[in-house]
């Protein structure tokens, strides 16, 4: 593929990700312990309340996770909405109560629950 075909590829954010066999998961998180120590390997759980009310904001087509430290000096995640340009959801112009238009924050997610790494 030519330099120019790939600037005018658009792409498309809601449909980024895809299934994976358990294998390639179970291979791909093995690379990952074998090259980093086992202090650096995470994993975590994020529940679903908090997913969909993030993809039920209005435009968001998915949802970026970065990595961060909280506040107890522990590494998180912290996620946010994404536009269909793939930017982030930080602001969104509502309707308040009333009737008016007025700008709110867009929601942003941490506080996962760690889990310890595993063998898939």
């Amino acid at each position: 593929m030519n330099k120019e075909s790939l600037v005018e590829q658009k792409i498309n954010f809601q449909t980024a990700g895809e299934e994976i066999t358990h294998e390639l998961a179970a291979k791909m998180i093995k690379n990952h312990h074998d090259k980093y120590s086992y202090d650096e390997s995470h994993s975590y759980t994020i529940g679903k309340n908090i997913l969909e009310a993030i993809l039920a904001q209005p435009g968001c087509v998915g949802i970026t996770f970065r990595d961060a430290i909280n506040e107890f000096g522990v590494k998180t995640l912290v996620y946010v909405g994404v536009d269909n340009k793939g930017n982030s959801i930080l602001e969104l112009t509502t309707v308040n109560d009333h009737g008016k238009l007025a700008v709110t924050h867009g929601m942003i997610g941490d506080r996962l629950l760690p889990v310890v790494w595993a063998d898939l």
